[in-house]
């Protein structure tokens, strides 16, 4: 992954997308396999906002069926089942439990009839995937930990996981791939207006310095949670904060739906690299965008929430690490209102400015390909391009091959997995970094494999806790438009987050990676000073 972004004056470009989170990625993506001739940037990392601080799942969106959001819950579902056909890889399968208490809000009954209706707008999904019901008993052999004492029993659905970083890298990759300029750490500074129409875009590119000037006949705003800061935006927003905590290993192989005594707003333990994933919290937001700090009076509430289902209760002292996002969201209060964050809808709107701009406003990780392709259409409509969606039921570019056809069945898929396992096991790389490595690089975990051949010391963890290999941190450092150490560390493989790192082990990482990063010890300084808002340091 080259960073050219000299291309960005060398051309005039039919789309400039303007956020590199997960809905540039796909619109960009799309576009591209269109036939258009595209530029993305953004003004940090890739996916390093947003896009990078979800609950990492492909989900339905189970308990939006409360709102009765029916055609969001069934366009998720038909986006789920897709996304684990095409890219098994980047999007695999993970049961939800769902424990009902003597005080649960939602009763046995209830939520049946929720999970009939669940199961019934997954039009296609195979039997195995449908709900199932456990009696007291069975649940709690299912959840060890959790308290049985009020317990009557409870359901496991089916939903999927990813890893919302590695997505959004791997689209931009695609979009390269296929022709598409993509610049990060490269901001839009201003827009260049042709008789009051959107023409193009001055940005200023961080790494070099200087200020380049992009010719563009359309123009998206993706930016996320920075669009409600734009006079210019054509609908009310709102923004909110939901942060989430890594927590140790209670041996999940299932995530858990829990539902806030306090409140009765859900959240989640989703198993995730080997640690436990906790949160969201979902809170009105007003601060600044720049850095989003995991607040206090959040981090008190989810451990209130879940300690009043952990036999054993966790403290501060166990959070391994912490992150926040800001989620922008259309917001259509009337004066006076007094809604609640949860209760505004997640559904997603592209909204055209007088200026000829699109900006997508809300949405889901998990429903972003079909609203980026909503933009796309948009975009070819007003350049009298008649081009269809490029990208449902496209494999994605990391998608795996055998050594005779490409992988297109969930069969083929466990086949060639299974072969990479084996050769990962001759390697001396251990079972479980060898699963996440195939999660996380698809295709290119032959390519990291050959490292491993000619350096077999890297088959080693980084740290011992976690499954993840110096291979893979080295593979990502010099192929994967890395520009600072946080980006490696955060978002390439996120270390800063699952472990509490020291200043001696990002010493140690961050002089492995300066030759392939051409940084001398002053830039490592620099870069390990970046690395220290990150983690949790209480």
């Amino acid at each position: 992954m080259n960073r050219n972004p000299e291309r960005l004056e060398s051309q005039t470009f039919d789309l400039l997308v303007c956020g590199g989170g997960i809905y540039g990625a796909w619109t960009a993506y799309d576009a591209v396999l269109r036939g258009l001739n595209v530029a993305l940037i953004d003004q940090g990392d890739w996916g390093s906002a947003t896009s990078s601080a979800s609950s990492k799942l492909i989900h339905g969106g189970f308990r939006y069926l409360e709102q009765f959001e029916f055609g969001l819950v069934r366009k998720t579902l038909t986006e789920r089942e897709m996304l684990m056909m095409v890219a098994p890889h980047r999007v695999w399968p993970l049961r939800f439990g769902v424990p009902v208490y003597a005080n649960s809000r939602v009763g046995l009954l209830r939520l049946k009839l929720g999970l009939m209706a669940y199961d019934l707008l997954a039009v296609g999904q195979q039997a195995s995937k449908r709900h199932r019901y456990f009696n007291r008993r069975q649940l709690s052999a299912r959840f060890p930990f959790l308290k049985a004492d009020t317990l009557k029993g409870g359901f496991t659905y089916a939903d999927a996981q990813t890893d919302d970083a590695r997505l959004v890298l791997e689209l931009v990759q695609g979009a390269m791939n296929a022709g598409a300029v993509c610049v990060n750490y490269c901001k839009l500074t201003d827009l260049i207006e042709t008789g009051q129409q959107a023409t193009g875009a001055a940005v200023y590119d961080e790494p070099a310095g200087r200020t380049y000037t992009i010719q563009a006949k359309q123009i998206v705003n993706t930016t996320g949670p920075w669009i409600a800061a734009d006079n210019r935006r054509p609908e009310n927003c709102l923004l909110t904060r939901g942060i989430h905590m890594v927590m140790p290993q209670l041996g999940l192989e299932e995530a858990l739906l829990l539902t806030a005594r306090s409140d009765g707003r859900v959240f989640f333990m989703i198993p995730w690299y080997g640690l436990t994933l906790l949160g969201t919290t979902d809170t009105t937001y007003q601060g600044l965008l720049n850095r989003i700090d995991v607040d206090e009076t959040e981090v008190d509430y989810l451990l209130n929430a879940v300690n009043d289902y952990l036999r054993e209760p966790w403290t501060r002292s166990d959070i391994v690490g912490a992150f926040a996002g800001v989620r922008v969201l259309k917001h259509e209060a009337t004066a006076g209102s007094a809604e609640s964050p949860s209760s505004v809808s997640r559904d997603w709107v592209v909204r055209t400015a007088s200026n000829g701009v699109h900006y997508s406003i809300g949405g889901k990780l998990t429903s972003a390909r079909q609203d980026a392709a909503q933009i796309v259409d948009r975009v070819c409509e007003e350049l009298n391009i008649d081009a269809p969606c490029a990208t449902r039921n496209r494999k994605l570019p990391w998608s795996p091959q055998d050594s005779k056809e490409p992988v297109t069945s969930l069969d083929s898929f466990l086949r060639w997995s299974e072969t990479m396992q084996a050769l990962a096991a001759e390697l001396k790389v251990d079972p479980e970094s060898a699963l996440w490595l195939i999660r996380r690089h698809g295709s290119k975990v032959s390519d990291i494999l050959k490292d491993i051949e000619q350096r077999p010391d890297l088959a080693a963890r980084i740290v011992p806790s976690l499954p993840l290999i110096q291979a893979d941190l080295m593979h990502c450092a010099a192929d994967e438009m890395v520009m600072h150490l946080d980006d490696l560390l955060r978002r390439r493989l996120p270390l800063l987050i699952l472990a509490k790192l020291t200043e001696t082990d990002l010493r140690r990482i961050g002089g492995n990676v300066a030759t392939v990063l051409n940084w001398g010890e002053s830039r490592v300084q620099e870069e390990i000073a970046r690395c220290s808002g990150y983690g949790w340091k209480h």
